[in-house]
C-alpha cells in the first residue's frame, strides 16, 4: 500500500476534540447501531496495520474481521458482512466454496485484493468470468482513494482498476489468439498457451525469470522492492496458470520456452 507520511500525519491530526474523524453519514450509522462486518481472507500482516487503523477511524461502524482460509470464511459473524476482501491466491477456493459463501453472506461483496495495479495477479477473463468476485480493490492506491473504494465496495459498487483491463488488452494485441472474454478458446490458443507464457503478467513473467535464474523469494523481493509475501503470492499464481506443480516446474517451461528450437519461426 502506497502510503505518505505525511498523509498518514494528516489522519491522526484530523481528531476532533472525542477523538472521532467520522463523516456524518458513518456518525448516524454508528449512532444507530447498524454495525457491519468487513471480512479479510488473508495471511496475517499481509494488510498493514495503517490501513486497518484508517478504516476504523474513518468507518467506527465497521467490524473487522480476519481469517486465513475460504473455510473459515463460511460461517456466521456476530454482525452482517457487506464486504469480503480475499487474496487472489484465494479465488479458486472461494469459487469453489460460492454457494456457502452467499448462503452465510447473502447481501457481501466480494472482491480481490490487488498488490500491484499495473500487474495484476487475476487476468481480466478471470475476474469477468467469476460466478463470485465483482471487484478489485487495488493496495497501491493513496490512501484517501483507497477509503473511497472501500465505501464504494460496502455500498454494493463494483470497482475494477483501469490496469486489469489495459493488461488484458496488451496481452490481447501481442497474442491475437489469447483466450477472448467469453472464455472460448481458438484451438491455436488451447495448444500454445502454456508454451508461450501468454497468460503471465509482465510482473509474473519477470519473478518467474528470476527463478529461473535460481534467486530465491528474498532475493526476488529485495530487486523488485516488494514483500516477501507479494512474490509467494505472484508464484502462486505463476504455479496455477501454467499448470506446473511447483516452482522447479515452472522454471524449466521458462527455459523450455526460450530455447531457440522452441520459439516459432
Amino acid at each position: 500500500m502506497v502510503l505518505q507520511m505525511s498523509q498518514m500525519t494528516q489522519l491522526l491530526k484530523m481528531d476532533t476534540e472525542d477523538g472521532s474523524i467520522v463523516t456524518s453519514v458513518a456518525r448516524v450509522e454508528a449512532e444507530q447501531g447498524l454495525r457491519r462486518t468487513l471480512l479479510f481472507v488473508t495471511m496475517p500482516g499481509s494488510v498493514a496495520d495503517c490501513l486497518l487503523y484508517a478504516i476504523e477511524r474513518e468507518l467506527p461502524w465497521l467490524v473487522i474481521e480476519r481469517v486465513e482460509h475460504i473455510q473459515a470464511a463460511c460461517t456466521k459473524f456476530a454482525h452482517p458482512v457487506s464486504l469480503i476482501l480475499i487474496d487472489p491466491e484465494h479465488v479458486k477456493a472461494a469459487e469453489d466454496a460460492a454457494m456457502d459463501i452467499s448462503r452465510f453472506h447473502p447481501l457481501a461483496l466480494t472482491a480481490v485484493m490487488e498488490l500491484d495495479s499495473h500487474n495484476p495477479s487475476c487476468s481480466f477473463p478471470e475476474i469477468f468470468e467469476s460466478k463470485l468476485i465483482r471487484g478489485v480493490l487495488p493496495m497501491d492506491l493513496k490512501l484517501d482513494v483507497w477509503l473511497s473504494v472501500i465505501r464504494l465496495m460496502l455500498r454494493g459498487g463494483e470497482y475494477f482498476p483501469t490496469g486489469l483491463f489495459h493488461s488484458y488488452a496488451d496481452k490481447f494485441v501481442r497474442n491475437p489468439t489469447a483466450r477472448p472474454v467469453n472464455g472460448s478458446a481458438s484451438p491455436a490458443a488451447k495448444n500454445t498457451s502454456e508454451d508461450d507464457l501468454s497468460d503471465l503478467t509482465s510482473r509474473e513473467i519477470e519473478i518467474l525469470e528470476m527463478v529461473s535464474r535460481g534467486l530465491q523469494n528474498k532475493a526476488i523481493a529485495a530487486a523488485l522492492g516488494l514483500s516477501e509475501h507479494t512474490v509467494k503470492i505472484h508464484l502462486h499464481n505463476i504455479i496455477r496458470k501454467l499448470g506446473a506443480h511447483n516452482r522447479t516446474e515452472a522454471a524449466a517451461r521458462f527455459h523450455d520456452y526460450h530455447k531457440p528450437a522452441s520459439r516459432p519461426r
